[in-house]
């Protein structure tokens, strides 16, 4: 059902960041998909979309933050595929100027576009005063991308399938936990890096707790990304000799990796320390979300 546009209104999002907290592969699917087995986590940050009607039908992009020249604002950027895609399902011509913080960096594996689709959804719902069933809604999150499915609720899940099998996850230990984001400046193709996996199923995903989730979860894209940016293994090195850490990964399909700390005192520590070590290296200091 849709309603009159408040053309006065104005409204934001967050695109919250996402971490695969562990990725397994298991086959390659007929359609060209990977059949994947995910958790994903979100932190509390991530890239911000302002917005507001327009009487127009009209979707206008504008982007900034530290990032926001390295995306275009074409009909290629994931945010106005999102919303033309929410247009076209909804019959109705709607206009929007949307603004676009860039805080995340691009092919990164956190789902920065994803996250920004997924946020267009969430604020133009609103704006456009539309009703849509959850499940319908993620059916045409999954027609943008694979990832926005999961992005919408942004909390923790399991992910199977190519994104379209989402189970609502929650893992108590992992509420608020202090998370630190890495990315040593380096862009990477998804599709690259999932065309250098080797094929190999190593079994599936158990995450019933967090400590099975630390000893048995893994990230299998990891090697080919290592393969494409050399230069994770030692983002992952210097994580995993972090104090206070208690998991340390690859998300999605890199090149920034995550640790989890046991204290926001140790997490700061550690992002220090890194900073003062490597200054060209993208930190963010931030929590995992909770709902």
């Amino acid at each position: 059902m849709i309603q009159n546009i408040n053309i006065d209104m104005q409204d934001t999002e967050i695109a919250y960041a996402k971490i695969n907290l562990a990725l397994h592969v298991r086959s390659r699917r007929p359609d060209g998909y990977h059949a994947l087995e995910s958790l994903f986590a979100f932190a509390q940050d991530g890239d911000r979309l302002d917005g507001k009607g327009t009487e127009s039908g009209a979707i206008t992009l504008h982007t900034d933050g530290p990032f926001g020249t390295q995306i275009t604002q074409d009909a290629d950027n994931l945010v106005v595929k999102a919303a033309a895609a929410l247009r076209s399902h909804l019959g109705e011509s709607r206009g929007a100027a949307l603004r676009l913080t860039k805080n995340l960096p691009v092919a990164s594996g956190i789902g920065g576009g994803s996250a920004d689709a997924a946020a267009t959804l969430r604020l133009l719902m609103r704006l456009w005063d539309a009703k849509i069933e959850r499940a319908k809604l993620e059916e045409l999150a999954l027609t943008i991308g694979s990832d926005v499915p999961a992005c919408l609720a942004s909390t923790t899940r399991l992910v199977r399938g190519r994104g379209e099998l989402l189970e609502d996850h929650d893992l108590p230990e992992l509420a608020g936990a202090p998370l630190l984001l890495v990315n040593p400046g380096v862009a990477l193709s998804t599709g690259r890096v999932f065309a250098g996996w080797d094929g190999m199923d190593r079994g599936a995903l158990v995450a019933d707790n967090l400590k099975e989730l630390c000893v048995g979860g893994r990230n299998d894209l990891e090697p080919a990304a290592r393969r494409e940016a050399p230069v994770i293994a030692n983002v992952l090195t210097r994580l995993a000799q972090c104090q206070g850490q208690f998991l340390s990964r690859m998300s999605g399909s890199g090149a920034t990796c995550f640790a989890l700390f046991e204290t926001e005192d140790t997490m700061h520590a550690a992002a220090q320390a890194l900073r003062a070590e490597y200054p060209i290296w993208w930190i963010m200091e931030t929590r995992i979300r909770t709902a």
